[in-house]
């Protein structure tokens, strides 16, 4: 069979082959971008959406972030598994994370101690490691300073290994660390970044000014 025979019977082979319908090329493409799309959800950046206060004024009830799931390291898709850890988190640092009270809920906290850290309130004051520290992104309500409660007395206590101590920024209504302890490491989903869209349901309108802001 001469080369011009041979292409001839190949096309004549494979000549039966329907082309694709573009119904079924279309099917095909919004599955493979579904595929994509939860792929990365699920391990490189998460939408998630602000509902309490207890970050005011950092973070507005209705905002609409990104968590970078890449900002501490790799985990495996939908089981969230570690696979490799690039930094630890760190003092200041803005994360999303499981709750160790209820595990069906995400929480968004500043991160206030790591690891090793000695970490004291004393009259809403911040102590770590025995000294005062800075603490610009603490908001207060409530002027006054209440000995009986957690959230302006509290330790000290020395955070464990694998483990951090978060506060609210808004510290007079925070359900945070003063109440139930520490949070774990392992449970991190990532750092917060910036607000992609921010809703005020009081007014009915959109807060066109945090639209891109970025979380520090």
């Amino acid at each position: 069979m001469n080369k011009s025979s041979r292409f001839a019977f190949w096309r004549s082979a494979g000549g039966n082959e329907r082309p694709k319908s573009r119904f079924r090329q279309n099917v095909e493409s919004l599955l493979l971008a579904v595929v994509v799309a939860l792929l990365v959800r699920a391990s490189v950046v998460e939408a998630f959406w602000v509902p309490s206060g207890s970050m005011l004024p950092t973070i507005q009830i209705g905002d609409h972030l990104f968590v970078n799931k890449l900002a501490y390291g790799m985990h495996l898709p939908f089981v969230e598994q570690e696979v490799t850890q690039w930094r630890p988190v760190r003092r200041g640092d803005v994360v999303v994370f499981i709750s160790p009270v209820d595990r069906n809920i995400d929480l968004i906290k500043r991160i206030i101690a790591v690891a090793g850290d000695t970490v004291e309130i004393r009259n809403k004051r911040l102590f770590i490691n025995g000294q005062e520290v800075p603490d610009p992104n603490a908001h207060f309500t409530d002027n006054h300073v209440r000995d009986n409660m957690p959230r302006d007395r509290f330790g000290p206590v020395t955070v464990p290994p694998g483990k951090f101590f978060v506060m609210g920024d808004n510290r007079d209504q925070s359900y945070d660390s003063r109440y139930w302890g520490f949070a774990d490491e392992r449970d991190v989903k990532g750092q917060a970044t910036f607000i992609y869209w921010s809703w005020d349901s009081q007014a009915r309108w959109p807060r066109w000014a945090r639209f891109g802001h970025f979380i520090r």
